[in-house]
C-alpha cells in the first residue's frame, strides 16, 4: 500500500477565508479545487505540498489523507489505526505526535482518541522493529492528524507539522493579538493593489502591518520555517531548494509607504520589536498616536482598522466610539478605502457610513463583521452628478 499519496490534499483555514485560500491555491497551480467548511481540497503533487507550505498566507495546515474508515468504538479505532502501514512513514528513530479533532457521539474526548491512536501506532512498530518511536508533543518529526465526524475517521499526515500562522516574526504581543493567518486574509479580502499606501492605525501588536509588508514584497510567509515533510521518507531536498531559491529571487522592495500607529505606548513598543526584518524597519513608520489625532500622509490609501471590541463597555459607549470613527474617516480620510473589523455587530452600524461590502469572519471565537467603506471626496450625490455631466 502506498502511504504518501499526493493526489488529494486538504488545507485548513479559518471560517470566512475559504474563497481567498482557494484563489491562493489556484495561483499556485492547484487543480480540481473544492471549497469545504474551514478548508479547501484539491488534486496535487509533491511540489504543490511544498509550495503550499511556503507560500499560502491563509493556510493553517496542509494535510494529506492516508486512510479513511468508519469507527464505532475504541477497540474498532485501535484495530483500524494499527492496520495502517506505519513503517512506511515512521521508524523508531523518529518522534511523532497526534493532533485530533472530534465531532462524534461514540468519542467524547480528542485526547482519548489521540491516546488510543498512539497505542496502535506504537504497538505496530514495536511488533515490526522490536522497539518503539517516542512521542514528542513540542517538536515532533512526524505529525499525524485524526479527524472523526460522526462515525467517519480520516487519518492524515500533517505536512506542515505546526500551525502555519507561526511566521517566526512575532517576538512579543499585547492582549488578544490578531492571528497572522486572519490578518493576511483580511488584507487579501480587500483586493489591495499593493501600489497604494497602507495604514494600520489601531495596530496592536503590528500584525496587519507585518502581513501587509510580506504581501507587498512577495515574501513567502513561512520562508524560514522547518516543515514536517522534510522528515518524510520521500523528501526531495533538491526540489525544495529549487522552490525556495525561486521564491527568494521574487522578493522585492515595496515602493509604497506603511503608516502604523496606536494610542498605547506598550502596543507601539511591541510593534517595533516585531518588525524584525530590516527592510520592514526602513519602510514602516511607527508612531504613538490616538487614531482620532492622525492625519493622512497622501491623497489615497488603504486603511484597515481593528478597533478594541470593548466587551466591558456599555453599548452606548461603543456607539459613541464608532460614531467618532465614522466622523474621522469622513472628514479627514476622503479618497481612502477603509475596512473595519468589529466584534460589536450592533455598534458598527453607528459608524454612519454605508458599507460597500460586508463579510463575516471569526476572530478566535468572536463573530465579527468585516466592512468596507469607500471614503469619497464630497458626497456620493455630488460624485454621481459630476459623472452624469
Amino acid at each position: 500500500m502506498k502511504i504518501i499519496d499526493y493526489n488529494e490534499i486538504i488545507v485548513k483555514t479559518f471560517s470566512g477565508l475559504e474563497d481567498i485560500l482557494a484563489k491562493e491555491l489556484n495561483n499556485l497551480g492547484a487543480k480540481d479545487i473544492q471549497i469545504l467548511n474551514r478548508a479547501v481540497k484539491f488534486k496535487g503533487t509533491k511540489e504543490l505540498v511544498y509550495l503550499s507550505n511556503l507560500h499560502l498566507r491563509t493556510a493553517l495546515r496542509v494535510l494529506l489523507p492516508i486512510n479513511q474508515f468508519d469507527v464505532y468504538n475504541e477497540k474498532d479505532l485501535y484495530n483500524k489505526i494499527k492496520k495502517i502501514e506505519w513503517e512506511s512513514i515512521l521508524s523508531p528513530e523518529l518522534t511523532f505526535a497526534i493532533d485530533s479533532s472530534i465531532n462524534s457521539s461514540p468519542f467524547n474526548h480528542s485526547n482519548y482518541v489521540a491516546l488510543k491512536a498512539k497505542d496502535a501506532i506504537v504497538d505496530r512498530l514495536r511488533d515490526k522493529y522490536g522497539k518503539r518511536p517516542n512521542i514528542d508533543t513540542e517538536n515532533p518529526d512526524i505529525v499525524i492528524n485524526i479527524h472523526i465526524f460522526k462515525n467517519e475517521c480520516t487519518v492524515s499526515l500533517d505536512s506542515s507539522g505546526f500551525s502555519l500562522h507561526k511566521r517566526g516574526l512575532r517576538q512579543a504581543q499585547i492582549d488578544a493579538p490578531l492571528n497572522e493567518v486572519l490578518a493576511a486574509g483580511m488584507i487579501l479580502l480587500t483586493d489591495w493593489d499593493k501600489k497604494s499606501d497602507f495604514y494600520d492605525l489601531m495596530c496592536g501588536s503590528g500584525t496587519l502591518t507585518s502581513e501587509a509588508f510580506l504581501i507587498a514584497s512577495n515574501t513567502p510567509p513561512n520562508l524560514n520555517s522547518k516543515f514536517s515533510f522534510m522528515k518524510w521518507i520521500d523528501f526531495d531536498s533538491l526540489l525544495w531548494e529549487n522552490i525556495k531559491n525561486k521564491a527568494l529571487e521574487n522578493i522585492l522592495s515595496p515602493d509604497i509607504r506603511f503608516f502604523t500607529s496606536d494610542i498605547s505606548q506598550k502596543a507601539i513598543a511591541v510593534t517595533k520589536l516585531n518588525m524584525r526584518v530590516a527592510e520592514m524597519r526602513k519602510k514602516v513608520k511607527i508612531i504613538q498616536k490616538d487614531f482620532f489625532d492622525t492625519m493622512p500622509q497622501g491623497n489615497t490609501g488603504l486603511i484597515i482598522l481593528n478597533p478594541p471590541y470593548g466587551k466591558r463597555l456599555q453599548l452606548d459607549e461603543n456607539i459613541e466610539f464608532y460614531k467618532k470613527i465614522g466622523n474621522k474617516l469622513k472628514f479627514d480620510y476622503s479618497g481612502f478605502t477603509c475596512w473595519v473589523l468589529s466584534g460589536n455587530p450592533e455598534a458598527i452600524k453607528y459608524i454612519g457610513l454605508k458599507p460597500k461590502k460586508k463579510i463575516n469572519l471569526l476572530n478566535g471565537k468572536i463573530e465579527c463583521k468585516y466592512n468596507k467603506f469607500d471614503m469619497y471626496y464630497g458626497s456620493i450625490k455630488d460624485i454621481k452628478s459630476k459623472t452624469e455631466n
